[in-house]
């Protein structure tokens, strides 16, 4: 089994700084490989390893990606190579267009049973690129995946619905979408990033790839939410007036 496993790098949350007029200032921030990406990379990994296959790591972004450091970051988790398309028209990217370029870039792969993607970048977090994948390949596309095992060639997934748990049998080739919890991201020892690299990387531009349709969505700002003041009202109990004092505060509230 050959399995993608798609990844984004996005600004580390804490270096992010909020401007007077709620504008969101990047430009002191560092790249991190995205914490629910980090999560698909070790499900991918496992089942690799359960079916005997191989990871290969795929991404799309701006200059970043040609971090050494990231790129070891990655290749030290398991994938035995990473494909990288890099142009500056990415980092703006929206889903459509990132998914566009994605699935391109997994037909010229070729040969891939199985793409795997977080349940949603750690940046945007619109939940939207995997399905779409799926789409553009038009093969079965299934999101929050909570669990996954192989059977008969086959994905058995479980999904946890409100109030009860779905389970799904799915062909091969798909794309999934797994949650954040359905494992924890492994850490990688030295000898791992010593070996990352030496694993090799292809980059390839738009250009290889037949280019990038049009962003489908006009951005026409992105702004913090403006900090309020903690009321402080400590309500302490269970008792029935006491539960309707704290519903009587709510109500004034909303």
């Amino acid at each position: 089994m050959k399995i993608a496993v798609c990844y984004k790098l996005v600004p580390d949350e804490q270096d992010i700084v909020i401007n007077g007029d709620h504008t969101i200032s990047f430009d002191k921030a560092e790249w991190k490989i995205g914490q629910y990406d980090l999560v698909a990379v070790e499900a991918a990994m496992r089942l690799a390893e359960v079916a005997g296959g191989t990871v290969s790591a795929l991404s799309a972004g701006g200059k970043q990606l040609e971090n050494s450091k990231l790129k070891k970051n990655i290749l030290s988790r398991g994938p035995v190579d990473a494909y990288m398309i890099i142009d500056e028209t990415m980092s703006d990217a929206d889903s459509y267009q990132t998914a566009y370029v994605l699935a391109k870039a997994i037909e010229k792969i070729k040969d891939v049973d199985l793409v795997v993607c977080g349940e949603g970048s750690s940046d945007m977090y619109a939940q939207q690129v995997g399905s779409q994948i799926g789409e553009l390949l038009q093969w079965p596309s299934v999101n929050a995946i909570g669990t996954i095992t192989l059977a008969d060639g086959k994905l058995i997934a479980e999904r946890m619905l409100e109030t009860e748990v779905e389970v799904l049998e799915i062909p091969i080739p798909a794309v999934i979408s797994v949650t954040s919890d359905i494992f924890q991201a492994r850490i990688a020892n030295l000898k791992d990033i010593l070996e990352a690299g030496k694993k090799p990387v292809v980059r390839w531009d738009l250009d290889d790839i037949g280019g990038v349709p049009e962003m489908s969505t006009n951005v026409l700002s992105v702004l913090a939410p403006p900090q309020a003041d903690r009321r402080r009202v400590i309500i302490g109990g269970d008792s029935g007036d006491q539960i309707n004092e704290f519903y009587e505060h709510l109500r004034k509230e909303l």
